[in-house]
């Protein structure tokens, strides 16, 4: 059975983005991402969260760090009926990264390594999904991907870049409408 997804980004996406968030004291909430998820549940799309965690590679904070602060983040979703699916991150850092994680990973965006694990994971169509980031980062990363709807997250007004295509909004709330194609 072929799926459909939604991705998201974490960082600036699904909480507001203080730099390199690692702790649950510095992790706020967007306003609208849980209804986002579960209208996203509602319209039968996985939620897949694809997310550069550069701060791992460069020492700020550890995998295991990471994965508490995810699981805690997912029980907060799954407390207001929503459901994160999967979360896919990359540590690495091709400049800055320590030892290991010093390269440019196929997995880092602007690839699209992430994505396509998820596709190949889950059986998603990645023409039918949407994917929400706050950089061009996250959009590249959709495009190569071949994802159909991209969605730049602008809260603080317009970005322009005439080379791709994808929508940009400035609250959250705008991208309900995308979901019901």
């Amino acid at each position: 059975m072929v799926s459909k997804a939604l991705f998201l980004d974490r960082d600036g996406v699904i909480n507001i983005n203080h730099g390199y968030v690692s702790t649950i004291d510095n992790f706020d909430f967007i306003d609208d991402v849980f209804d986002l998820v579960l209208r996203a549940i509602e319209f039968d799309y996985l939620v897949i969260v694809i997310t550069n965690q550069a701060g791992i590679g460069r020492g700020f904070y550890s995998e295991d760090d990471f994965h508490a602060l995810s699981e805690w983040m997912c029980r907060k979703f799954e407390s207001t009926g929503a459901k994160i699916d999967r979360i896919y991150f990359s540590p690495f850092h091709p400049t800055a990264g320590l030892g290991k994680y010093l390269k440019d990973d196929f997995s880092r965006k602007p690839n699209p390594g992430m994505i396509l694990e998820a596709e190949l994971d889950f059986d998603i169509d990645l023409k039918s999904s949407l994917l929400i980031g706050d950089n061009m980062s996250d959009i590249e990363a959709g495009l190569s991907a071949g994802i159909g709807t991209n969605i730049l997250l602008a809260p603080q007004g317009e970005f322009s870049d005439s080379n791709l295509t994808f929508i940009q909004i400035s609250s959250l709330g705008e991208a309900f409408c995308f979901l019901e194609r």
